[in-house]
């Protein structure tokens, strides 16, 4: 009989999580503040994770016609590998995203930067993969 894989959400939070041959990390929500914030921080084991970077742009769920501007940068063992940006209010350009292969032992962020802070949007991020053997 085959075993069965059960995977538990528990938590949004910065670290990777890993769910038989599938990583992923989702950063819950964050403000969007005109001040750097890390929404996610990781480093991964001795696998090969080939995935997505996801960020979402600001949203006010008590005004969602409006928005804000946001930026995301993703980066692996300091260096900047992907500029992203989000306009949620006139251009409706909700979210940004980037392929990525992730190679072993690298320490991953995501960070956020917003053009004006403004507590009532929300941003969020989230990385997902397959993981593969070195």
């Amino acid at each position: 009989m085959a075993k069965k894989r059960a995977a538990t959400f528990l938590a949004p939070n910065k670290g990777l999580s890993i769910a038989g041959d599938y990583a992923y990390a989702y950063s819950g929500t964050f403000s969007s503040l005109n001040s750097s914030q890390t929404m996610l921080d990781f480093t991964t084991g001795s696998e090969i994770i080939v995935g997505r970077v996801h960020c979402n742009g600001a949203v006010n769920v008590a005004a969602v016609d409006a928005g804000l501007v946001d930026s995301f940068t993703v980066s692996m063992n300091g260096q900047t590998i992907a500029l992203l940006k989000t306009e949620t209010g006139s251009e409706r350009q909700w979210a940004a995203w980037v392929d990525v292969v992730i190679p072993p032992h690298t320490h991953m962020t995501v960070t956020t930067v917003a053009a004006a802070s403004n507590a009532a949007y929300l941003v969020t991020a989230l990385v997902t993969g397959r993981i593969y053997n070195a």
